[in-house]
């Protein structure tokens, strides 16, 4: 023990202070050689253990070797295990809380399942009821098949080619364009990306596609290159079809890029979430645009809509599920890698807590946007059962068990009370074959290598790919085999494991070569941080083992380079190695197979299903460096066994073609629940030019109708062609130019051909007015007003209603643009209660062109749709446009369950419920609570979360000042309504504005970003709903509302003039 006394001071200490000492105390830093005689130890756990980042271990130990003195060397080894200490002590402590964490998620999944269930067997028999149970105790079967026989499906063929269906696929993320893909230059810009832009063309290639458009990101940034600001970018030309037919201009694959977020940066993934909205927005006009051109060329003059939306990743995924319920088409999705598996895996290794996760990669978020596609999702699509079983099965919103049972109640015909569970689907992506070349073995092999290494045949080595020459020139001897490694320099990619496997291996260096193509690079240091130290680590092994002229690495490579890498290693008879710790699917590993590679590949995730369909390699653990090894050397050097898996890869590479993944895909998708818009076929375009033309004309009496009155009573026409009205504006003015317009439009008006009382959709209900529709058709300019004023007993505001007659005054101060403005109302009232109070403001709901009524569960337009009472009519599309997985009544008795139940379970009685039922509130598609006491009640993002897991899909919010609790359908919102309007009624929506208080219900933070102008009134709502709506540990507000936006103004009051100014503003960014 000579010379390390401090041991027993290092065990001692750790008695006296205890844990709480490392915790707890934190006083100032002192130095030692400030110090003179001091107890080190006591020192280490006040000081070091608290203060000192674990990362730079390693770099502390190297200095501890490196000290001479002994007591300085002493006290810096004390220093060293004090902090080893620490960091196990933390592990520890991280994995119990994991522990507990998914002790805790487990018993809720289990008790969802459970309640789903009971629920559901209340209208079974007793025999039907024992199905279910059987159902249930099958599905916990480790090893059962997800995929349905395809016997009952008709199989996507030629038949098709009449459908001519328009396509929408979205990828939000990294850099996407069709040719010279710059893949590996970040970890955004990856698989990915060149997975989208094949599937586009493929899908376009397909009999009955017509047109497919890859939505991205455009970037205008001098950080990239220039082709990622264009606006378009054509894939595919589909100018001819399959039969030599010529099918119209707009018909191929396209790159469709919309700008959202600062338009000069290029933006990491993690930094997207606050600017989805704005995308949503873009994305919306462009398929609006693209539907009526596609209907001019294909449609008879009907709109062409998306026969699908289809979201990869989980960013693609939020929007998709807002662009679906926009229009009312199906949903797909395609996760590539999940937000809860990464979790999982990184809580696993016990180095960081949730939050600093949740800080880094917007973690939170970016689960939340996964359940959210799993809500609206008619298809997920996977690569392998893998990601069913470990990667989906983690999420509130699917359950392997719970699915099987409901989709045996749906093909019985039972009702399974509103609940749901997306549909999984096996499908491995698909591979471009046309550059691959299939090649027998030949004397060619030796020919290339030597010309290229200058053979004495005086062979010219420009004769092979400039690739071949910047990856040999690494090398002291290129004839040895290749082993192939091609991956971003990722650490979950594992590329370090494989180097210490190759460098400890003597036979495997003395029989092969090692390549690593690691993305490009300029610096490393201008590298991320993961990818700089993977690169650094790199250098440093090759260096340790003395691997120079044995291993390449490359700085650059084009992606039309990447075929004739493949070719090389096949020449050479290597082997391509994919040692991934995790691998969703392995692309590489089909690529690697279709040019005649065999591989060593991950154990762990898609390398399984992949070796079993191609059978032409060896699996191996990760964590393994001596079975990497012997892996790579038995392949190497067993040239009969390297034979047949090269000729097993070729054999069944089919299996994995694009054209078998398209027919597949669009079988599956065939098969889902069709959707489409309502009113598809309901506004002829004749109509619509008569009805602008007298709009205009009625307009303009209207405006001139106000500037004359005198009283300020202004009773609006709002859009109607009443007759008995026009005569009356002409009766209370003498102005003989509004007389004169008068007449005009009273010559237009003709008797209508068809029952007036006929609505769109065939059923009859009341109407008070000649125009079928709302002006909202000729709105140029709609300003929405969604002010959540509201007292503690949840009684709007009087402040709300002088802020309605402000925005008036101040719109109508301006003679021009009041002729084309339009107002509308959006509140969590009912509309009886909001047409009321109005009324006690001397506002009429004619005023307004819509009202937004019950949290966005209804919709009004007063001009149009009223009873011969004057009761106001519901907008009948909208209506059935949000019917869309609502289950009401299954609904209603789940919602007071979690409301009414204790930790154990166990309901309370209906005294002591801190909820109500107002039915006076509630509407067909509004469930509504009184919030008797909010402390008791739980969180918006609690309780989505059960009722997801017991297969409900719904939109729960808190509104009214925090007393009341609306469950809307999962299409239904004010900030969905809103783009409701803009998709219903062609308005531009770069010319709405939204009027906001500072705070308001819980769908507040859904409503502020997009591409429509927002006005926030500083000091108007003193308390919203806001504290109802996130647990701790949740995802931020700042990861949904950008903290700056051009498309957002600030006004400190209320006043016409400030209106007026704020409603003028011009976004910067559309200056």
């Amino acid at each position: 023990m000579a010379g390390n006394e401090w041991i027993n001071g290092y065990l001692e200490a750790i008695l006296d202070s205890g844990a709480s000492a490392i915790d707890e105390q934190k006083p100032s830093p002192v130095s030692l050689r400030e110090r003179g005689h001091f107890n080190p130890t006591k020192y280490f756990v006040e000081e070091v253990v608290t203060g000192v980042d674990e990362t730079d271990l390693h770099r502390t130990w190297i200095k501890v070797v490196a000290t001479r003195n002994t007591r300085e060397r002493s006290s810096r080894l004390e220093n060293t295990c004090w902090r080893i200490w620490h960091l196990a002590r933390k592990k520890k402590q991280l994995e119990w809380e994991d522990f507990q964490r998914v002790a805790h998620r487990r018993w809720e999944r289990e008790q969802g399942r459970r309640d789903a269930t009971e629920d559901m067997s209340e209208d079974l028999s007793e025999g039907e009821k024992g199905d279910t149970v059987g159902e249930l105790m099958q599905s916990e079967t480790p090893r059962k098949s997800f995929q349905r026989s395809f016997s009952n499906l008709e199989v996507w063929s030629d038949d098709n080619k009449g459908k001519r269906l328009y396509i929408v696929l979205i990828s939000l993320h990294g850099l996407v364009r069709g040719e010279n893909m710059e893949l590996g230059c970040d970890s955004d810009t990856g698989g990915q990306v060149k997975y989208v832009v094949e599937l586009a063309r493929a899908l376009a290639m397909m009999p009955g596609v017509y047109r497919v458009d890859l939505f991205t990101r455009q970037i205008s940034s001098p950080e990239v290159d220039w082709s990622y600001g264009e606006p378009t970018e054509m894939l595919t030309s589909g100018s001819e079809d399959a039969d030599g037919n010529e099918v119209g201009e707009s018909s191929g694959a396209y790159i469709i890029r919309i700008p959202f977020g600062p338009r000069d940066k290029y933006l990491n993934k993690e930094l997207l979430w606050p600017y989805i909205p704005e995308f949503v927005d873009g994305a919306l006009s462009h398929i609006l645009n693209m539907s009526k051109a596609l209907g001019e060329q294909i449609g008879g003059g009907r709109p062409v809509w998306p026969y699908v939306i289809h979201g990869h990743y989980a960013d693609a995924g939020d929007s998709a599920a807002l662009l679906s319920g926009a229009f009312n088409v199906p949903m797909v999705l395609t996760g590539h890698s999940l937000g809860r598996n990464k979790l999982e895996q990184l809580l696993k290794q016990g180095r960081q807590s949730k939050e600093d996760i949740n800080s880094t990669y917007k973690i939170m978020r970016r689960i939340e946007a996964e359940e959210l596609s799993l809500d609206a999702a008619e298809l997920v699509i996977t690569s392998t059962r893998q990601e069913i079983e470990e990667q989906w099965g983690l999420y509130d919103g699917f359950d392997v068990k719970l699915e099987k049972v409901l989709r045996a109640r749906a093909r019985r015909g039972v009702n399974c009370h509103g609940r749901y569970m997306p549909r999984m689907m096996v499908i491995p992506p698909g591979m471009d074959f046309s550059s691959v070349v299939v090649q027998e073995d030949t004397p060619e092999v030796d020919g290339e290598l030597t010309a290229l290494i200058g053979g004495t045949d005086g062979s010219s080595p420009k004769a092979v790919p400039p690739i071949w020459s910047e990856v040999m020139r690494f090398f002291t001897n290129p004839h040895k085999p290749m082993i192939l490694a091609l991956s971003r320099p990722d650490p979950k990619k594992n590329i370090t494991t494989l180097l210490k496997a190759f460098g400890e291996c003597r036979p495997l260096r003395e029989l092969a070569n090692l390549t690593l193509i690691m993305g490009n690079r300029e610096d490393i240091d201008a590298l991320s941080s993961g990818n700089a130290s993977v690169l650094t680590t790199v250098l440093k092994l090759i260096d340790k083992y003395d691997l120079y002229g044995l291993v390449a690495y490359p700085k650059h490579h084009k992606q039309n380079d990447v075929p004739e890498i493949y070719r090389l290693a096949a020449k050479t008879k290597g082997v391509f190695i994919n040692p991934a710790l995790v691998e969703p699917f392995g692309l590489t590993l089909i690529e690697a197979a279709a040019h005649g590679l065999p591989m060593v590949a991950t154990k762990n995730g898609g390398p399984v299903d992949i070796q079993r369909a191609l059978n032409n390699g060896l699996l191996v653990d990760p964590h393994d460096q001596q079975a990497i090894a012997d892996a790579l050397l038995k392949l190497v050097s067993e040239k009969n066994l390297w034979h047949e898996c090269r000729k097993n890869g070729w054999k069944n590479i089919h299996l994995f073609s694009w054209p078998e993944h398209c027919r597949t895909y669009l079988t599956r998708v065939a098969a889902c629940r069709m959707r489409h818009p309502q009113w598809q076929t309901d506004t002829p375009v004749d109509d619509i030019a008569t009805e602008e033309s007298l709009g205009d004309s009625l307009m303009d009496v209207q405006d001139m109708s106000l500037r004359l009155s005198v009283d300020g009573e202004k009773s609006s026409l709002n859009g109607s062609l009443d007759p008995a009205e026009l005569e009356k504006v002409a009766a209370a003015n003498s102005d003989p130019e509004v007389q004169d317009q008068v007449k005009r439009i009273l010559s237009k008006i003709k008797k209508p051909a068809s029952d007036p009382q006929q609505d769109m959709g065939g059923k009859k209900h009341p109407e008070n007015v000649v125009n079928k529709y709302p002006a909202l058709r000729r709105r140029k300019r709609l300003i929405v007003m969604a002010i959540d004023c509201y007292n503690s007993n949840g009684d709007p505001d009087s402040k709300m209603l002088q802020v309605i007659q402000e925005v008036f005054k101040a719109v109508r101060s301006d003679p021009q643009a009041s002729r084309f403005s339009g107002f509308a109302l959006s509140t969590a009232m009912p509309v009886s209660e909001t047409v009321e109070f109005l009324k006690s403001g001397k506002i009429q709901a004619i005023e307004f062109d819509a009202l937004i009524c019950g949290s966005g569960s209804e919709i009004y337009y007063p001009a149009i749709y009223t009873e011969d009472n004057g009761k106001l009519y519901p907008d009948p599309d909208y209506t059935s446009h949000i019917d869309y997985r609502w289950g009401n009544e299954g609904l209603k008795k789940t919602v007071w369950k979690l409301m009414n139940s204790d930790g154990g379970g166990d309901t309370s009685n209906d005294s002591s419920s801190p909820i109500q039922e107002d039915e006076k509130s509630g509407n067909s598609h509004c469930v509504s609570y009184l919030i008797k006491d909010h402390t008791k009640v739980k969180r918006v993002d609690d309780l989505r979360q059960k009722l997801r897991m017991r297969g409900l899909r719904c939109h729960p919010m808190y509104c009214r000042n925090s007393t009341r609790m609306h469950v809307v359908p999962l299409l239904a919102s004010r900030a969905q309504a809103f783009r409701y309007l803009y998709v219903r009624w062609g308005l531009n929506v770069s010319n709405m504005c939204l009027i906001l208080g500072e705070a308001g219900d819980t769908d507040y933070e859904e409503m502020i970003s997009g591409t429509h102008r927002t006005v926030i009134m500083k000091g108007l709502v003193e308390k919203g709903s806001e504290e109802l709506l996130r647990t701790t540990g949740s995802y931020l507000r700042d990861d949904i509302v950008p903290g700056e936006s051009p498309f957002v103004i600030y006004t400190t009051g209320a006043t016409p003039e400030e209106i007026s100014n704020a409603l003028k503003e011009v976004p910067k960014s559309i200056a």
